[in-house]
C-alpha cells in the first residue's frame, strides 16, 4: 500500500491542496471537509483514468493509497479559528496569543520549533480526547 501527502494551504479567499507524490492532482474548496472530499475524488478519477487509458500508475497511488493531510500554520490557524481559541492555543503551546496571531494573518510564518510546538501540542491534546470515555 502506498502513502501520499496531501498539502492544503491558504489561498486569497479558500484552501488549495495538492498531492506531493504526484504531480497534477489538486483540488480547491472553502472548508477542510469540502478539499478532503475533493482531493479524494480528484485521485479516484486520476487512478481510474490511468487504468482506462493504460497508462502506469504512480507507486504512490499502486494498490491503494494512505493520505496524510498537511497544513501549514495559517491555514490551520484559520480553518480551526471557532475551535480553537487563541488564549486556549496559548495554554497548550506555550507560544504567546500575539505571535499566534501573527501566523494566523500571514504576518509571519512560525520557525520550525515553534511549528513542531503547536504540532506536539495538538497531538497531545487529541491523544487525551481520544482516551476519554462518555
Amino acid at each position: 500500500m502506498g502513502a501520499v501527502t496531501v498539502i492544503i494551504e491558504r489561498a486569497d479567499s479558500n484552501f488549495s491542496a495538492y498531492v506531493r507524490e504526484v504531480d497534477g492532482i489538486t483540488a480547491t474548496g472553502t472548508s477542510i471537509d469540502e478539499i478532503k472530499t475533493s482531493i479524494i475524488e480528484a485521485l479516484d478519477v486520476f487512478v481510474a483514468s490511468c487504468k482506462e487509458f493504460d497508462c502506469a500508475i504512480p507507486e504512490a497511488l499502486e494498490g491503494g493509497y494512505k493520505i496524510t493531510f498537511e497544513l501549514d500554520i495559517q491555514s490551520l490557524l484559520t480553518i480551526y479559528q471557532g475551535i480553537f481559541t487563541k488564549s486556549g492555543l496559548e495554554k497548550i503551546t506555550g507560544i504567546n496569543q500575539k505571535q499566534l496571531w501573527h501566523y494566523a494573518k500571514g504576518l509571519s510564518k512560525p520557525r520550525e520549533a515553534q511549528r513542531q510546538k503547536i504540532e506536539n501540542a495538538l497531538h497531545r491534546l487529541g491523544s487525551e480526547l481520544v482516551s476519554i470515555s462518555l
